[in-house]
């Protein structure tokens, strides 16, 4: 849901708040949230890198290939020379080596892999980050419980990001966008006295509550929740944890300077406020003009704000309860990594539970076919489901009164991550 032009002239004219803040406003309805505590119940962060990442030039590196490969902790597994500090982590790591998805395209690949449904005409389906905020959100914690983060681009990006709808789920499921990590949420300060924000804020709701009763419309009492989680948050003391600047500087140097690296520890400190679902997007990973010299220079980012994270995580005792999640849309072709290729390609999980410190699966040794254990979106999508708690056979109905699962069927957990 996002609000119309009148709905903020609304807002703005009963002094809510002022017109700075009517882009706040705007991404909270995007977001309009049930949300999470930490607790028994797991939370994930996606660390989707857009345009397709080579496996060839990371996780999956081959003896034909333009990169050499370093040992890792956990004897037998070697990746990218140019991970070092990652290869420090292998022991929480577990590569999945055998994805096979057959989808090449960039924007149906995204749907694919956020959803394990392919693009059908209009049809919509919830991505895992909004089957996690409803499933796992909870209605009385203050946060949103879904957040996107842009963490910046490097190289081509193939096209925006895969902007996440909660479809059948309700707009309360879609995500908070933060833009900028460094920023995270504009305009959380409210344009009057949070007194006066109160006493607007009351009369606005008891306009729409007559408004609402008059009418029955389902829009307007989901305008009702937009304008009462507004007032709420700004009331928060949880919102806190969009505040980089209240990270130690030591911890702070552990991800890195770059976007990417203050977007994880963002997320970080997102989960470990409450939130159950965060999602990191690095951009630039469409390589076709050959992917060895981009990932060289790339490599770096990646591996300080990846390792980071899972160390900060693992130090904290979080990241049992917190899964990991790296990937893309598909792979690369094999050898210089210059083409789409779904056929055989590489993601890569952590924490959560899960038994890490191994390959799940297995590419040939020229790296273009599964050898071992084929993994489509479906296994993975009920993976990742069963590792967050969440039953992925639970059935809803659309709109249209058509029954519809959370996962696509057919789908096999992948029993080696447990």
């Amino acid at each position: 849901m996002s609000v119309s032009r009148r709905d903020l002239l609304k807002l703005t004219s009963a002094g809510l708040v002022g017109a700075s803040s009517a882009g706040w406003i705007e991404q909270l309805a995007q977001a309009s949230q049930t949300t999470s505590h930490r607790g028994t119940r797991k939370s994930c962060i996606l660390l989707w890198m857009n345009g397709g990442p080579s496996q060839g030039h990371t996780f999956d590196v081959k003896p034909n290939g333009e990169f050499g490969t370093i040992a890792t902790n956990v004897d037998g597994i070697r990746v990218s020379e140019h991970l070092p500090q990652l290869s420090r982590q292998a022991n929480h790591l577990a590569l999945l080596q055998s994805m096979s998805t057959a989808e090449v395209v960039h924007e149906r690949a995204r749907f694919l892999m956020h959803t394990s449904y392919r693009q059908s005409g209009a049809s919509a389906y919830p991505s895992l980050g909004c089957i996690t905020s409803h499933e796992l959100g909870r209605p009385e914690f203050e946060l949103p419980s879904f957040v996107a983060i842009d963490g910046g681009i490097d190289g081509n990006n193939a096209g925006g990001a895969y902007r996440s709808t909660p479809a059948f789920l309700g707009p309360r499921h879609a995500p908070l966008m933060v833009a900028d990590p460094d920023r995270g949420v504009e305009n959380l300060r409210p344009a009057v006295e949070l007194e006066a924000v109160d006493v607007r804020a009351s009369f606005l709701d008891r306009q729409e509550a007559r408004f609402q009763e008059r009418l029955g419309a389902a829009s307007i009492a989901a305008h009702r929740t937009t304008y009462q989680r507004a007032v709420q948050l700004l009331h928060s003391n949880q919102a806190r944890a969009f505040d980089l600047e209240r990270e130690p500087q030591n911890v702070r140097s552990l991800y890195g300077d770059s976007q990417f690296g203050k977007g994880c520890l963002l997320a970080r400190r997102l989960v470990e406020t409450g939130v159950p679902f965060v999602e990191v997007t690095f951009g630039g990973w469409d390589d076709h003009g050959g992917a060895a010299a981009p990932i060289r220079r790339r490599s770096p980012i990646m591996d300080q704000a990846m390792a980071g994270l899972i160390q900060d995580l693992s130090q904290r005792g979080m990241l049992d309860d917190t899964l990991v999640v790296w990937m893309g849309e598909f792979g690369r072709t094999p050898g210089n990594g210059n083409g789409h290729f779904a056929r055989c390609w590489t993601t890569v999980l952590a924490g959560g539970g899960i038994r890490a410190g191994q390959v799940v699966g297995r590419s040939s040794d020229r790296g273009d076919t599964v050898a071992e254990r084929p993994i489509s979106p479906a296994d993975y999508m009920v993976t990742l489901c069963r590792i967050l708690g969440i039953d992925p056979d639970k059935q809803f109905t659309t709109r249209d009164n058509r029954p519809i699962r959370l996962v696509e069927r057919g789908g096999n957990v992948i029993e080696q991550l447990f």
